[in-house]
């Protein structure tokens, strides 16, 4: 094998990657050598450029993740277009903030339906298209420190996090036998518009900074080398784990 990490020849399906570290993933796949499928909302032009830039093709299809419904076209869409799907990265997801007490059942179904159950029905159908095509492939689920911390006024992030740790080793356990990989990647603390709000918080980015035995924000660069790993052969042997890209925060 002359280079495990070459991605020369694969399509990587990749949810949420108009900005921040689903941009980040998907562009450090195109410089592996992948083709890339970029599914969300909000059109990621950035991200088409960059990877039009190193001479790999980016394909667009717009979807709204908070519904499974269009798990199925996605998936054969992206065939399609592409050729297949060897590489999914669930990037997608979002956050409600608000004490436990007072939670609402739109909170949490909002946070849930985008987080787990799209998650899992967009795995279940790309999983299907790799054993359809004898070749395998590899997923790729994005956790989070709240994977293994708890948190505050987050109930809903911090159960569908868990629940994303719980079902990356489950769907391991069930589709290795088919060549399909499924581990998580779980990002600590990143400089990205998400985390704008903290970083300007004086009292706030000291603390983060304080803990984090890197001293720094992690840039969505960082993580480029933990999916490339993750979607390449050289992580053949690697199942069901949730790697953490967080700059030492879990370790202090």
């Amino acid at each position: 094998m002359a280079n495990p990490f070459d991605l020369t020849g694969k399509v990587a399906l990749v949810t949420g990657a108009n900005t921040g570290l689903g941009q980040g993933m998907a562009v450090a796949l195109a410089e592996a050598g992948a083709d890339v499928c970029l599914v969300g909302r909000s059109a990621p032009d950035e991200t088409v450029a960059r990877i039009e830039a190193l001479g790999r093709k980016a394909h667009v299809i717009h979807a709204d993740l908070g519904s499974a419904d269009d798990v199925e076209s996605i998936v054969s869409e992206t065939r399609d277009a592409l050729g297949g799907v060897d590489i999914l990265v669930n990037n997608a997801g979002i956050i409600k903030r608000n004490d436990s007490i007072d939670f609402t059942f739109e909170e949490w179904d909002a946070v849930m339906n985008v987080n787990l159950r799209t998650l899992f029905f967009l795995s279940q159908a790309a999983a299907r298209e790799m054993i359809k095509s004898g070749h395998g492939g590899k997923i790729i689920n994005i956790a989070s420190m709240l994977s293994f911390q708890g948190g505050i006024r987050v109930p809903s992030y911090t159960a569908s996090k868990s629940g994303v740790a719980g079902l990356t080793k489950i769907l391991a356990n069930e589709w290795a036998k088919h060549g399909i990989n499924v581990n998580a990647i779980a990002p600590g603390y990143f400089a990205t518009n998400n985390t704008a709000a903290l970083q300007a918080d004086e009292t706030r980015n000291a603390e983060i900074l304080g803990r984090i035995p890197s001293g720094r924000w992690g840039d969505p660069s960082d993580i480029g080398g933990a999916v490339v790993f993750l979607a390449s052969h050289a992580s053949d042997y690697v199942q069901g784990i949730t790697l953490p890209v967080d700059g030492g925060w879990l370790a202090r």
